[in-house]
């Protein structure tokens, strides 16, 4: 008898495999120019990290801080975007900074640069400092010592000097901003300014280290001179530290890099 070798049902399912598709190059390369567009869309639109390299918003913020900065509180310049690139002029869905704010914003004399400073006056304030104490529309800002405060700065150099908590007011019908700020001393030009007149279009920005901080009380034609700074060249709000390095040692010897975390830093909200 001869037995008819029929296959089992379904057994062209099991028995062989489907053949793997194969990503072809141009493929591979659409998939990467999308994950590039996302990244831009992020960076450009919603948040972007930014490290502290100075010491001029000490004790808020530390060198070796990592911050979030929110690209969409201010709306959007063309230093929103990667390169800054002169497509247009002002901003769109623009809006007013708060008194208070710790913001990141381009460099009124090199626009390259990154700054990070807080915000103090907005157009139409009269901001001056007297004797070490900030006076804001002819009322001295309210401040309360709470001791002693030493830190390293870039250079390894100790600042040593007063910690205050200062009750900055808020603008657009908000609470007082009450914020910690360092005194190292009250003498020189920082310490005793003439009456500045915030104009329209600009903010006045001030570093919580007030006396290691170039910043708007400087409006001459130094390299370092901050000056009012345009509304347009805002890039965003830094509410957040995400983390923070002490980065005492050289970036490659990375067995260091446990024991330079400040994990009290992680996700530290900036005030």
């Amino acid at each position: 008898m001869i037995k008819e070798n029929r296959p089992v049902q379904g057994s062209e399912s099991t028995g062989d495999k489907p053949a793997r598709r194969e990503e072809t190059l141009g493929e591979s390369i659409r998939y990467f120019c999308v994950l590039l567009l996302a990244v831009f869309a992020v960076r450009s639109l919603v948040v972007e990290p930014f490290n502290i390299p100075s010491g001029s918003m000490i004790p808020t913020l530390q060198i070796g801080d990592f911050v979030l900065v929110s690209k969409f509180s201010y709306g959007y310049s063309r230093f929103s975007f990667p390169f800054s690139p002169n497509v247009f002029s002002g901003r769109i869905f623009g809006a007013e900074p708060h008194r208070g704010d710790v913001a990141v914003f381009r460099f009124t004399r090199d626009t390259s640069v990154d700054y990070i400073k807080r915000i103090i006056g907005l157009p139409g304030d009269h901001i001056q400092v007297t004797g070490g104490h900030l006076i804001l529309n002819g009322i001295e800002v309210p401040r309360t010592a709470l001791g002693h405060y030493e830190v390293l700065d870039e250079n390894n150099r100790l600042l040593s000097g007063e910690l205050y908590r200062e009750s900055l007011p808020g603008s657009g019908r908000r609470p007082p901003v009450d914020h910690d700020i360092l005194k190292l001393t009250d003498e020189g030009f920082a310490n005793d300014t003439p009456e500045y007149v915030v104009p329209e279009g600009s903010f006045f920005a001030m570093g919580d280290d007030r006396d290691d901080s170039a910043d708007s009380r400087f409006q001459g034609d130094g390299p370092d001179d901050l000056g009012f700074v345009p509304m347009q060249n805002l890039v965003g709000r830094a509410p957040v530290v995400l983390f923070s390095m002490d980065m005492r040692h050289p970036a490659w010897q990375f067995w260091y890099w446990p024991t330079e975390i400040r994990w009290n830093r992680f996700l530290h909200l900036v005030i």
